[in-house]
């Protein structure tokens, strides 16, 4: 079933669900929307967008926080965000505090969703002190939504990966 597009419907309108028992989706019913609205602001508290910190890095003041690569040497080094600061994980608690500003935000990332360094690292970070968010999809997005990005040998980029950003370069608009 397709809706119709956002820009001439009304509200959406669907079948029913017969009852929601066995339905994969609603068997668990959805949460009430001050529940819903609680959880994803938190979210967002939590969690910033590739794209948005490719955005904010290119802001002409600069972005307003520090971008922590929380992998390995040999990652970092077969590739990383232009601008970041390399800190793996393991590393935190005994560098943070010589290396960061505490009234300075910090964003984590690592290789991407099947990683939690970046998780670990935002933990380690937050116990000490610091405000901090990771950057969803990690490096894995990053590359595969086509920003440029720096490996041992040089400045590096891939065309957009369609499966995970518009192709033409536009902002996806969400």
């Amino acid at each position: 079933m397709t809706a119709t597009p956002p820009e001439t419907a009304g509200p959406a309108t669907f079948p029913a669900a017969a009852g929601t028992g066995d339905h994969p989706v609603l068997r668990v019913p959805p949460a009430a929307p001050a529940a819903a609205a609680a959880y994803f602001a938190a979210s967002l508290a939590f969690h910033s967008d590739v794209s948005d910190v490719a955005a904010a890095l290119a802001l002409p003041g600069g972005p307003g926080f520090v971008l922590i690569d929380t992998r390995s040497t040999a990652s970092w080094d077969q590739g990383h965000v232009p601008g970041a600061l390399h800190l793996p994980t393991a590393l935190v608690r005994e560098q943070a505090g010589h290396l960061l500003d505490r009234s300075v935000p910090v964003v984590t990332y690592c290789w991407g969703p099947g990683c939690n360094g970046a998780a670990r690292a935002a933990l380690a970070l937050a116990e000490l002190g610091f405000q901090v968010k990771e950057m969803l999809g990690g490096f894995e997005y990053w590359v595969r939504e086509g920003f440029a990005y720096e490996t041992w040998e040089g400045p590096a980029r891939q065309a957009p990966d369609p499966r995970t950003a518009p192709v033409d370069g536009a902002d996806c608009g969400c």
